[in-house]
């Protein structure tokens, strides 16, 4: 096939340019800082009331989008399984878009008298979010040609990117001119849902209404996707180094995706942060991230996939203990700087190690859907148990030392898969 023209290319990429203000701007900064600010113990000294029972503020908020992940994970087969084998995938990826950017304005409505209103809208934003990225994604080999793939998706990533931080920094213009008030963190918050559903018009004017070919499934679609994750895992139970390596993953993904959604919670709860710093916090982070990414694929080719992974992994767990013991505003920016360095590294190597595990398979799609469930499914467990340990404790700190034993077993499994590699003669 041939790649598609420059306009529909750049309404493709222009769906990440409106979606991911709602991963950086919502997810990572504006929702934290305003949730801590409406849910303080100033006005809830006893705890947040919740299905009849009072919760830790933070902790709530954890459980919440563990549960919103935990959607996402039974939900993404039957996604993938629509995206393959229907012709309707515009349609889903425009409610799903407009779920999230509603969510997302309605979060201008949230304070202390509406917690379950704001609560829900944060999940149901998330949910947005993730199933539209289904879909859009499932366009990239409509449009472009195998070579082609990897700029056109690299473009994607860059127009996210700069869309986000230039939402990031006019929330950021807000907060500075009206720094005593939450009014501009709220305004942020419809302006999330304007920006996304407004650009995401670009793209659905210019992606073509259905791909050239429809598969066909064997199974209704509602169970395809499920079907083919079985059989995914049934390749992956023969494949020992395959099986392992997706262990160390699950394991030491609820640590890493737990500390990079609650780390601004962290900094407002633990060292009272202000909402400027912040903002400023999370752009270092991102920044960071695009140079830990590069260097880490750089490394990987002179020392290896494995041996680069485990010491990104055992960054992490030293990011971990001084987490545990940070008490200044200047920690919390070394540390974040840090984060940042090793968040970028161990997504994009994790990605490809996996890719070059994978058995030779024309079924990419499946294992990479399957690849995609063990992480949500590790985010859930990972942000359960951070929300459990700081609501039987009521201290944050200690939430830290459980993601620590995740790490540390994350790191075994890699030992275990470098070591079976080496036994059949082969260095990854």
């Amino acid at each position: 096939m041939q790649t598609a023209s420059k306009k529909v290319i750049n309404g493709w990429a222009m769906y990440d340019w409106a979606n991911s203000v709602y991963n950086l701007v919502i997810t990572t900064t504006f929702f934290p800082a305003y949730y801590a600010f409406v849910t303080s113990t100033s006005n809830f000294p006893d705890g947040i009331s919740f299905l009849g029972r009072r919760f830790v503020n933070t902790e709530l908020k954890d459980y919440v989008l563990a549960f919103g992940f935990l959607v996402i994970a039974l939900l993404s087969p039957i996604l993938s399984s629509i995206a393959d084998y229907k012709g309707n995938k515009k349609n889903f990826m425009r409610y799903f878009c407009y779920m999230g950017a509603l969510s997302c304005s309605l979060l201008y409505f949230f304070d202390k008298d509406q917690v379950t209103l704001g609560l829900m809208c944060f999940m149901f934003a998330g949910i947005g979010f993730y199933g539209s990225q289904v879909f859009y994604n499932s366009y990239l080999p409509e449009i472009a040609a195998e070579k082609d793939q990897d700029r056109i998706s690299a473009r994607g990533y860059s127009f996210g990117y700069i869309g986000s931080v230039l939402m990031q920094l006019i929330g950021f213009g807000l907060v500075m001119m009206m720094p005593d008030s939450q009014t501009p963190l709220k305004i942020t918050f419809l302006l999330v849902g304007l920006w996304w559903v407004g650009f995401a018009q670009i793209t659905f004017n210019r992606l073509p209404a259905n791909p050239k070919t429809e598969r066909k499934s064997k199974k209704h679609a509602l169970v395809n996707g499920f079907h083919e994750l079985q059989i995914v895992w049934n390749q992956v139970k023969r494949m020992p180094q395959l099986k392992r390596f997706l262990t160390a993953f699950f394991f030491y993904s609820m640590g890493v995706q737990t500390v990079m959604l609650v780390a601004i919670d962290f900094g407002i709860k633990e060292l009272k942060l202000e909402n400027s710093k912040l903002i400023i916090t999370a752009v270092i982070i991102q920044i960071v991230a695009i140079v830990g990414a590069i260097g880490m694929s750089r490394l990987s080719d002179k020392f290896g996939n494995i041996k680069v992974l485990s010491l990104t992994v055992c960054l992490w767990i030293a990011v971990c203990f001084a987490g545990y013991f940070m008490q200044t505003e200047l920690h919390f920016y070394i540390i974040a700087s840090l984060v940042g360095l090793v968040m970028g590294g161990i997504q994009s190597l994790s990605r490809s190690t996996y890719s070059k595990l994978m058995p030779e398979t024309k079924d990419t799609a499946s294992f990479f859907s399957f690849y995609d469930v063990t992480e949500k499914i590790a985010i859930v467990i990972g942000l359960f148990s951070f929300g459990f340990i700081e609501g039987l404790t009521h201290n944050m700190r200690n939430s830290i030392l459980v993601l620590i034993i995740f790490f540390v077993l994350g790191l075994i499994f890699l030992i275990l898969t470098a070591q079976a590699k080496r036994k059949q003669g082969v260095t990854l």
